[in-house]
């Protein structure tokens, strides 16, 4: 591996769901990342504008693949369809609500590219700079972290996050089935399961508030509890387990057509 990072193919992986206020910044400002960049958008059945932004966008050239969903099935299921889409070595997922930094990504990927990590989430808690907002949120996301690393065995410091790069032949391999937001848990659980290398970097992060339109509840902090719980006790039965031979490869001979 030359630790060049302009060498990989990196899928990024948009689930949009009614973000016409900041979708088309969001792929405007990742354009400017000085990577090779895949840009894999799902509409999940927005209703405000966004699936006509995102045509435009890919009529442009703005967007590489694009599938418009009939119907809203959740961010995992936006997720699973883009991974089918997706043909580089890394893939990655970011949001369109501009509140994840695209100019991170390069931090994502090089240990990626070093050969030195299978699985790379950039954590909201390390220090980088961040809006502050809510302190409940914060005690929230540190107790299901503590509860997943309890199940994993893993030292996390943020498992919540929405940046989570991975290797593209391991993504393909986990057996994904969350719908909506227990893909954070699940994709942690099954990472842990498949003994994947993971590191964390930090990055910076600038949360929405409910009135700038987020929309995680404490609903779904309640389901994450339970999402976190039946992912880790409960694996599929004949989970595929990665293993050092991918391991080995570069990145870059990773693609597929």
């Amino acid at each position: 591996m030359n630790g060049d990072l302009r060498s990989v193919r990196l899928s990024v992986l948009m689930a949009v769901y009614n973000e016409v206020a900041t979708l088309e910044a969001a792929i405007l400002r990742l354009r400017q990342v000085p990577l090779n960049v895949e840009l894999v958008c799902v509409d999940d059945g927005s209703s405000d504008g966004s699936r006509e932004v995102l045509s435009r966008l890919h009529r442009e050239g703005l967007v590489d693949s694009l599938e418009l969903s009939e119907g809203n099935h959740g961010k995992g299921a936006a997720i699973r369809a883009a991974v089918r889409r997706a043909t580089g070595d890394v893939m990655v997922i970011l949001d369109a609500d501009l509140e994840y930094d695209p100019h991170d990504l390069p931090l994502l990927l090089q240990p990626i590219v070093d050969g030195r990590a299978d699985a790379v989430f950039g954590s909201r808690f390390l220090g980088g700079p961040h809006r502050v907002l809510y302190f409940w949120h914060r005690v929230g996301n540190g107790l299901l972290t503590l509860f997943s690393n309890m199940l994993t065995d893993l030292n996390l410091s943020d498992m919540e996050t929405g940046y989570k790069m991975t290797r593209a032949d391991l993504m393909r391999s986990l057996p994904l089935t969350a719908r909506r937001f227990g893909l954070e848990p699940e994709l942690t659980a099954r990472l842990a399961q498949a003994r994947a290398r993971i590191y964390e970097v930090p990055i910076s992060y600038s949360g929405r508030t409910y009135a700038e339109g987020k929309k995680i509840t404490w609903r779904d902090g309640l389901a994450a509890v339970w999402h976190t719980l039946r992912f880790n006790l409960f694996p599929p039965k004949r989970i595929r387990e990665w293993r050092g031979a991918t391991a080995a490869k570069s990145p870059g001979g990773a693609a597929t057509e």
